[in-house]
Order: structure tokens, then C-alpha cells, then sequence
């Protein structure tokens, strides 16, 4: 769509929606968003075959290019090979134990951690990289989705997701274009994306660049709609915040954001990624805007950590309610050095993290990271 109404800094300025209406009257309401210059776009997944109706609405009623746009259109059967085509989209399940697709087909997470991969990559090493993760059949892909403490000058052309003054962002379309070709790419390969939305931990001298750490909250709600208008039509789960500790105080921050930006409206499923040896199950279990909480037991090698895994947390906080289901997102990277012993992680080692992470709790899924593969 063509706006008719200029704005100095449009994701700042107006609000785009569309309302679509199915071939039995269902009705499932999405956010447009601006994709530079006069453009605006609005996309959306049939969950349903037969004909659909839409009309959009404008915050601005004056912008007769954006308010008030109706059509519609004719959804055919599916003719893709990959999961998602064959099974729909991944959603939680009825028990809230694991995900499962949109015909009731479970789904099984075996993530691979390419944090900087769709950042950092070429099209031609991101089809590569898909390619072998398909061959060794991975599911799904963990990467992080602006600049952040090990990518703060952006991606490989430099280019970043917002800039501006934190209290007031200004969104880089073009940023967001060449990524969109990174998601597209993972989806038609039937890897599940799994994009951190906003990254929080990170050392004294990368914490601004961080925008979970430094973007003020309304800043960090507008962010995180403006990425789940561009990808939520694909098949995804959106990590919400990356590393950071969400007890204690800094529960409430993460509790207001994850109300405002998901509280209101569908959404795919929304997971946390805690720091390591995290899990903020009491501060969170209650949120309805939650799924999946992400643990990380990390890199370290000591009986400890290994006991954190069998004994503590998530082992035991499955068993409450209201439910939540918990994954290893983070276990030892391979390669990575440990931290008490120094040495670096072997195949044993991730492995017997791995396959506990399966056993502690009710079966949904984990998270495997080769060190210098999540880097790029």
C-alpha cells in the first residue's frame, strides 16, 4: 500500500491494522508496517482454504492510501514439501507440555544457535548453512535479529535495525529487507525461525548497544511490533528477551514489555532465554503472554552445573501450575572452553548435557551451539 501522508518518522506517527475475515466468518486482526519511503505492507497466513475479505485501518483516518482498504483473495491447498507446508505453523499444545503444529502434529526442537547467521551471512553461506542443518535434521534455528553486544556494528554491510535517539527509534527498512530474505530462506528450507527480538546481557562497554538493555520500554514494545509485523506470518517462535537475569525487580520490566507486545492481540509462541543457571519460573509462570521458558545451564563443566541441570530448577518447576514447558536453549556450546577447567567442550560433554536437558522434565525439545558457528 502507498501512503498519501508523509511522516518524518512513520513507525513513530501511525498505526497500520488489517482485519481479515475467513471463508466461515473467523476473523484474525494483524499489524501492517512501513517498509520505507511511501510503502506499507501487510502480510498475513491463511490458516484456512476458501475466500477472504480484509480492511485495513489507519491511526491517521486521512491517509487515504492506508484507511479504510478492502479487497480480497482465494487461499488454495498447500504445495510445499516442508513441515510447515504438510503441517501448518507451530503452536503450543493443548497440555502445554510441548509444541505441536497446526494439525496436531507434534513438533520436536532441535535448534541449531546461528545467533549471527542471518546477520552476518551472504545469501550464498545462509543457503549452505541451511542446507547442512536440514541434511542433519535440525528443526529449527536460534538467531538474534538487531545489532547486539557480539554484532554491534549491525550486519555484514553495516547496516542497523533502528537508530536515532533511544527515547524516540528510527526504524532502517532496508536492514529488515535483507533479513526478511534470511527468513524466507530458513522457512522454505523447513527450519523453524527462532529470532531473539531484543538482546539484553552484555559487558559495560556493549550494554547500549543491546536494545533489551538500553531502549526504553515503550521503545522496546514498538521494536518488538515492528518485527513481529514483518515475520509473523512466517512460521516462528519469537524469543522475547536474549541472556539477561528477568528476577527479582527486573521481572516487572519484562513483564510490562511482554504485556504491550503481546498481551493484545494472536501471536505465535513467545519464549524467554534466560542468563545461565537462571530459571524465573515464579516471576513468570502466571503471564499468559508466555510459552516457553528458555533456559540456559551454559558453559561450565562443574558438578555444580550439572547437578543445576538433574536436581534444581528445571527439574522441578514443570511440576507447577499454571503450566509453562521449559527447553535448554543454551547447554554448552562445542568447542566452547569451560569455565572451571579450561578445556574445551567436547562432543561427550554437550552431549550429556543435551540428553539430560531431555530427561529433567517432560520432553519438548533442545538447543545444540557449535562455538564458532553462532559467532559467524
Amino acid at each position: 500500500m502507498t501512503s498519501t501522508s508523509a511522516y518524518a518518522n512513520p513507525v513513530q506517527e501511525t498505526e497500520l491494522w488489517a482485519e481479515f475475515t475467513g471463508p466461515t466468518g473467523e476473523t484474525q486482526k494483524v499489524r501492517g508496517f512501513w517498509d520505507g519511503g511511501a510503502v506499507w505492507r501487510v502480510r498475513f497466513a491463511p490458516n484456512a482454504v476458501g475466500e477472504w475479505r480484509y480492511e485495513t485501518s489507519c491511526s491517521d483516518a486521512q491517509n487515504n492510501g492506508l484507511h479504510a482498504q478492502t479487497g480480497k483473495f482465494s487461499c488454495t491447498p498447500p504445495t510445499g514439501e516442508t513441515r510447515f507446508a504438510q503441517h501448518g505453523p507451530v503452536r503450543l499444545a493443548a497440555n502445554k507440555r510441548h509444541l505441536e503444529h497446526l494439525d496436531g502434529t507434534p513438533f520436536f526442537w532441535l535448534a541449531d544457535t546461528a545467533w549471527n547467521g542471518p546477520l552476518r551471512s551472504t545469501p550464498q553461506e545462509w543457503n549452505q548453512y541451511l542446507h547442512v542443518r536440514t541434511r542433519q535434521h535440525f528443526s529449527a534455528v536460534q538467531w538474534v535479529s538487531t545489532q547486539w553486544r557480539a554484532a554491534p556494528d549491525g550486519d555484514l554491510e553495516g547496516g542497523l535495525a533502528y537508530t536515532g535517539d533511544n527515547s524516540r527509534i528510527e526504524i532502517n527498512p532496508s536492514f529488515f529487507q535483507r533479513l526478511d530474505e534470511r527468513v524466507a530462506a530458513t522457512a522454505n528450507a523447513g527450519l523453524l525461525n527462532v529470532p531473539v527480538l531484543l538482546w539484553t546481557l552484555g559487558s559495560a562497554e556493549t550494554q547500549q548497544v543491546n536494545p533489551g538493555y538500553s531502549l526504553p520500554e515503550d521503545q522496546a514494545v514498538l521494536l518488538v511490533h515492528y518485527m513481529v509485523a514483518r515475520w509473523g506470518a512466517y512460521p516462528v517462535v519469537w524469543i522475547l528477551p536474549g541472556d539477561g537475569n528477568y528476577g527479582g525487580e527486573k521481572a516487572t520490566r519484562w513483564q510490562r514489555i511482554g504485556r504491550a507486545a503481546f498481551g493484545h492481540e494472536a501471536h505465535a509462541p513467545v519464549a524467554l532465554h534466560c542468563c545461565g543457571m537462571h530459571l524465573p519460573a515464579a516471576e513468570f509462570r502466571g503471564e499468559a503472554w508466555l510459552d516457553i521458558l528458555g533456559y540456559q545451564s551454559g558453559h561450565g563443566d562443574s558438578a555444580d552445573t550439572l547437578q543445576w541441570i538433574v536436581t534444581g530448577p528445571p527439574a522441578q518447576e514443570w511440576r507447577h501450575e499454571p503450566r509453562l514447558f521449559y527447553i535448554n536453549i543454551e547447554p554448552p556450546y562445542e568447542n566452547h572452553i569451560a569455565y572451571q577447567s579450561r578445556q574445551p567442550h567436547d562432543a561427550h560433554s554437550v552431549r550429556r548435557a543435551m540428553y539430560w536437558s531431555l530427561l529433567n522434565a517432560p520432553t519438548a525439545g533442545v538447543t545444540y551451539g557449535g562455538h564458532g558457528v553462532w559467532g559467524w
